[in-house]
């Protein structure tokens, strides 16, 4: 008596199956030969999911490149690579389109930035608009940077440090810092007329970091399981509160409004009220669809664009310089001694940033030129990368023990040419990733750098800080880190 035909059917369909789900991934896929941070990972990506849900992702990657190598295996379709020549250096200039992934967990306003463009032509046309405005030389020299400089220091910054210093009260300042570099980023942009003033308003800065961080412990489901949330939805159950919706709301109105108040500015030639980053985004937009020919865009999808671009920088700007403030001032403030060096370097200065102003801040160029500072700032970005995952990978590429010895250790002196041979410090320069590289690399690097040197110049002409509280600083496992505790809570002493 024959096998009945469905009995072959099935078993046919029951071989594909197992092929394509057990025999394929594990030994022909061209991923195969790559080693499995886990036997399950070929065939499911549930190992790394749970630990991402668990938040345990930059830990889980850097243990299993310390076990299996630079190169491993995170799931079916998903690697972590290690290694600069041959990987992340290949990876960043190939020229490789984004994945889905980053529109559907940073696109706001219901459009995309930069940074969230997939394709490489329209990132590569976006980023000419704005590369020039973000250059070094720009920066340096901006009469716009300057104005928001001296008014963020004299003004804001350094009256409230004073007044904890004379009053012996400690500062929270990883709050302060999160009010600090907003500032800086919405001046910049927007002109100081129309920025923010976190700093001073203190109220409004506690209202908006809650609404901004109240949707942080949810960011989980839109990154990783997106299908889930419509699967859910569907059922009009939700994954994610609907405060979060109210949050969102909220800030796209925020940032429409920023822009809104930077329109009415774009004739002004004021440094202190011309929005310069919108106006030169806005012209060159302009100038595109001109070029492109066609109807003149819709001035109210155009602002929505311009928006979207605005808010990615602002949000991407302010909370990564924040950490890095943070951890760079918690760092030093274990360390009085080299206080008291980067105190006699900052001296140097001509003239001196003191409290009360007697001149303007000193040309940024001198400030980014003393080399302890910059060793200090390089380090703690190695350290505490502020976005250490989960593409970049700078949490694995900076923990390289035969590239950064004893790794784990705060050394500022690993980048002072006195400490190390020229090749060294080359080498080390490679490998660091804070602000990624090639044609996708952090537009806004150059201001991030420049604005933390002049933070820490200031502070530390001034003052030196010692621990008040630090329970909870070691930093969550997550896309972009922060201490665990949200807070840092130092004493400032007036020199």
């Amino acid at each position: 008596m024959g096998v009945p035909i469905t009995s072959l059917v099935a078993l046919a369909i029951a071989g594909l199956a197992f092929y394509k789900v057990v025999i394929y991934p594990y030994f022909i896929s061209p991923l195969a030969k790559i080693p499995n941070a886990h036997w399950s990972v070929p065939i499911s990506p549930g190992w790394m999911l749970w630990r991402r849900f668990r938040m345990q992702n930059n830990r889980t990657i850097q243990a299993a490149h310390e076990r299996l190598g630079p190169i491993v295996r995170l799931g079916p379709s998903e690697i972590s690579v290690n290694c600069v020549d041959g990987g992340i250096k290949s990876v960043y200039t190939g020229g490789f389109e984004k994945h889905e992934w980053y529109p559907r967990v940073f696109g706001s306003l219901g459009t995309v930035s930069m940074f969230t463009m997939i394709g490489t032509k329209p990132h590569s046309a976006r980023k000419r608009m704005l590369s020039n405005i973000y250059s070094k030389s720009t920066l340096q020299t901006s009469p716009h940077l300057r104005v928001v400089s001296n008014a963020v220091i004299y003004d804001r910054l350094l009256p409230i440090l004073q007044d904890g210093a004379s009053s012996e009260q400690s500062i929270d300042v990883h709050d302060l810092n999160q009010g600090l570099t907003m500032d800086f980023v919405s001046c910049y942009l927007f002109g100081l007329q129309n920025g923010t003033n976190h700093l001073q308003d203190h109220a409004f800065r506690k209202h908006w970091l809650h609404m901004y961080l109240c949707r942080k412990p949810f960011e989980f489901y839109h990154q990783e399981t997106p299908q889930l949330i419509g699967w859910m939805k569907c059922m009009r159950l939700r994954l994610i509160p609907k405060y979060c919706d109210t949050a969102n709301d909220m800030l796209d109105a925020w940032a429409l409004d920023l822009c809104g108040k930077a329109a009415q500015s774009l004739s002004s030639t004021d440094p202190s009220i011309e929005p310069i980053v919108y106006k030169q985004l806005k012209q060159s937009l302009d100038k595109q669809a001109a070029k492109e020919g066609g109807p003149k865009p819709d001035p109210a999808k155009q602002q929505n664009d311009i928006a979207c671009e605005m808010y990615d920088q602002l949000t991407a700007g302010f909370e990564t310089s924040a950490v890095g403030l943070t951890y760079l001032l918690w760092e030093f403030s274990k360390n009085p001694e080299l206080q008291s060096k980067l105190h006699e370097e900052l001296m140097t200065l001509d003239p001196p940033i003191r409290f009360p102003r007697c001149a303007d801040l000193p040309p940024a160029k001198a400030v980014d030129m003393l080399p302890l500072l910059e060793a200090i700032v390089t380090e703690t970005l190695r350290l505490h990368a502020p976005i250490p995952g989960i593409q970049p990978r700078a949490y694995s590429l900076h923990r390289n023990p035969e590239v950064f010895p004893e790794p784990e250790t705060w050394r500022p002196s690993r980048w002072l040419k006195e400490e190390n041979s020229i090749v060294d410090l080359e080498e080390q320069k490679r490998w660091f990733w804070a602000f990624g590289s090639g044609g996708r690399m952090c537009v806004g690097s150059n201001l991030a750098l420049q604005e933390t040197k002049l933070v820490v110049a200031a502070i530390y002409s001034n003052f030196r800080t010692t621990i008040v509280d630090d329970d909870g600083i070691e930093a969550i496992d997550a896309y972009t880190v922060g201490p665990r505790a949200e807070k840092l809570i130092l004493k400032f002493h007036p020199l």
